[in-house]
């Protein structure tokens, strides 16, 4: 079971489960039926605007994003989907700071769950700083479905990881 790397968290009964779709060359299929068609967010100027729309929906009192894109250097394998980074600089007597938030550009041809649970994600690390209660509890405010896409995207990253192929190009 150690192509199973993503859901090693999740019970044996679970990864049974998965590991037979994956011997039945399952997996991929019942993700295309879950999943018809990846989402449009395919620039960085609208993924921006795509996860602005989201903070200033759930997020209104938060401090701003100053920037957001893909990000071809974001490696799965080095378990990291998106990255949030708050860079602190003075100016002035003041202390500002400003929030960047980078989804890994493997990212741009996945179904909208998936883009959404990613950015999410990023967005409450805005919050909450760790992978605590009250950071999952956000995740899910904003997106009630985030433990179920967060699971289906790991699905798919062992499907990649298993075969190789995307399914949404």
């Amino acid at each position: 079971m150690s192509s199973l790397k993503y859901l090693s968290a999740y019970s044996e009964q679970t990864q049974q489960q998965v590991s037979q779709l994956l011997s039945q060359n399952r997996l991929g299929e019942v993700l295309l039926k879950r999943y018809s068609k990846a989402h449009d967010v395919r620039t960085d100027k609208a993924l921006y605007q795509y996860v602005q729309e989201l903070k200033n929906e759930h997020l209104r009192n938060a401090e701003p994003i100053n920037k957001v894109e893909y990000d071809s250097k974001i490696h799965v394998i080095n378990h990291a989907l998106g990255l949030h980074t708050s860079i602190s600089r003075v100016q002035g007597g003041k202390l500002k700071a400003k929030h960047e938030i980078r989804v890994a550009t493997m990212f741009k041809e996945v179904p909208q769950e998936f883009l959404t649970m990613i950015a999410v994600h990023e967005l409450a690390h805005v919050k909450e700083k760790q992978h605590d209660k009250a950071f999952y509890k956000l995740c899910t405010y904003m997106e009630p479905n985030y433990h179920q896409y967060e699971f289906d995207l790991r699905l798919y990253l062992t499907h990649l990881d298993s075969t190789g192929t995307k399914l949404w190009s």
